[in-house]
C-alpha cells in the first residue's frame, strides 16, 4: 500500500513540475526575458541559472528580484542596465522568479 501511495504522489510530483515549468516559460517568453537571458547561458544579462545560483538562499530573494525586474537598473551584474518592466503584473514576476530560484 506505501509502494502504491509513493508512486502516485510521484507521478502527480512530475506531473506538475512537467506543467509548471512551461507555464513559466510562456511567461518569460512573453514577456521578453529570453532576449536578454538565456537558462544556461549569459546572453546580454546573466543566466537564469546564474541569478539563481546568487539568490537561490536570500530569505526576501523573491521580493528584490521582483522589483528588481519592475524598476530595471544596473550595477548588480556589470555596466549593462536592465530595462524596466513596469507592465508585467507582480504575480507574474512572482512565478518568474520562483521558477529560476529552483535552477
Amino acid at each position: 500500500m506505501k509502494k502504491l501511495i509513493l508512486s502516485f504522489l510521484l507521478v502527480f510530483l512530475l506531473a506538475f513540475t512537467a506543467m509548471a515549468e512551461p507555464i513559466k516559460r510562456s511567461l518569460e517568453s512573453m514577456n521578453g526575458c529570453y532576449a536578454c537571458h538565456g537558462v544556461k547561458l549569459k546572453v546580454i544579462g546573466p543566466a537564469f541559472i546564474e541569478i539563481s545560483k546568487r539568490y537561490k538562499n536570500q530569505e526576501f530573494a523573491n521580493e528584490q528580484l521582483v522589483k528588481k525586474i519592475k524598476e530595471g537598473g544596473s550595477g548588480n551584474w556589470g555596466d549593462v542596465p536592465m530595462n524596466a518592466h513596469p507592465n508585467i503584473s507582480d504575480t507574474d514576476l512572482s512565478s518568474m522568479v520562483d521558477w529560476i530560484l529552483t535552477l
